[in-house]
């Protein structure tokens, strides 16, 4: 039986997600397995999920996924590389993925795994270097060294944010588990709803503005509940800015290049969030970038809570043929599976700080909805159990 992985976010999970999933097991056999590497609580555009973990796990099992695994916030809130890098090594980590399985703008992976192999090269290095002190962002100039080196055509590829990210995971992918592009359908990243798909952008516009009747024909459930926002934190997260010193700042991700200092200066002067990202912006520092930023110094996080690997794989839920991977990964798993939030305490010391982390970033989850939820839900959560299906 051959095993994909799928990497998301799943906020919200909607048919485009179970469209992937349902064209993966078509490519590989209606009996392959299917592990999906979700991010937990806070995701990689800087904000907060939705909704909590444990409610999209659910929403992907019954989308088709048979095993969910977390990526841990201080991958999961971070740059493409970083983020794929941490998703990718779970899957391998697992011991039974055989491919992994995306979301592609074109659905090619030839010019992709050009691209990924002309970043790994010195030459592609040395003409990133010689770029970036002119000014442009690092995504510009990234495109711009590939252009000197593939043309543009094949460059063009970054400039597309599923593609993009795409070429960080076969960056990070180990020569046992085989790339598989599924063509993206329907909504464009952040587009408007397209023949009867709308993209995750728009479906979370809905839910927060309190419209799920507007998402209901996108979503492969009705919506229950509510939808978490940032926006419900704002000035808990400007005193903690304002409160930083510049050493602080310095200290969190892609900091360099003078930024702490800008985004230091912005957080004194700005009276609100927008306010804050909008004066320290310009052409060489990307909104998400900043966001990522104010993110992790709200979760109080540092590079230094980013280690080398992830320390353990947590299941946040499983199906009956999840179940029977689990049993699999007993033996192939080259990391501690995490089902029972107790036994984290039979685990290394690294395994336990990261945790604990992720324990606090859940608690401030819980005041990201207008009515705040309670402190624990790490330790007191267990993974989320599919109803078996007729059949199985």
């Amino acid at each position: 039986m051959s095993v994909a992985g799928i990497v998301a976010e799943y906020n919200p999970f909607h048919r485009g997600h179970a469209w992937q999933i349902a064209q993966t097991r078509k490519m590989l056999g209606e009996d392959a397995g299917i592990i999906c590497v979700m991010s937990g609580h806070w995701v990689q555009r800087g904000e907060c999920a939705v909704t909590d973990k444990w409610s999209r796990a659910r929403l992907a099992l019954a989308g088709g996924a048979d095993l969910v695994l977390e990526l841990p916030t201080p991958w999961a809130a971070s740059s493409a590389e970083f983020f794929a890098r941490g998703a990718v090594s779970i899957l391998a980590a697992t011991g039974v993925v055989d491919t992994l399985s995306f979301g592609s703008e074109r659905g090619e992976i030839a010019p992709l795994r050009r691209i990924a192999q002309c970043l790994e090269s010195p030459a592609f290095q040395e003409a990133l270097r010689a770029l970036l002190p002119q000014g442009g962002s690092f995504a510009a100039c990234r495109q711009r060294a590939a252009d000197a080196l593939l043309g543009s055509e094949i460059a063009a590829y970054l400039a597309k944010p599923n593609d993009n990210l795409a070429v960080e995971y076969l960056r990070a992918l180990p020569p046992q588990i085989h790339p598989l592009a599924i063509p993206r359908i329907g909504a464009e990243h952040d587009g408007s709803p397209v023949e009867g798909y709308a993209s995750a952008s728009a479906l979370r516009s809905m839910l927060r503005r309190g419209t799920a009747e507007q998402a209901a024909p996108y979503l492969t459930q009705p919506w229950t509940g509510l939808a978490a926002a940032l926006d419900f934190c704002e000035r808990a997260v400007l005193a903690r800015l304002r409160s930083m010193t510049l050493a602080d700042f310095q200290a969190l991700p892609d900091s360099g290049e003078g930024l702490a200092a800008r985004l230091q200066r912005a957080a004194q002067a700005g009276r609100s969030l927008e306010e804050v990202y909008t004066l320290a912006k310009t052409k060489r520092y990307a909104h998400a970038r900043l966001r990522r930023m104010v993110l992790w110094a709200f979760l109080g996080m540092t590079v230094e809570d980013r280690p080398k690997e992830v320390p353990y794989l947590r299941v946040l839920g499983f199906g009956h043929r999840g179940q029977a991977l689990l049993r699999d990964m007993r033996t192939s798993a080259s990391r501690p599976v995490l089902l029972k939030p107790a036994h984290i305490r039979r685990l290394s010391p690294a395994a336990q700080r990261l945790f604990a982390l992720e324990s606090r970033c859940t608690d401030l989850f819980a005041l990201c909805y207008s009515q705040p939820g309670p402190c624990g839900l790490e330790f007191t959560t267990g993974p989320v159990v599919a109803e078996r299906e007729k059949g199985d």
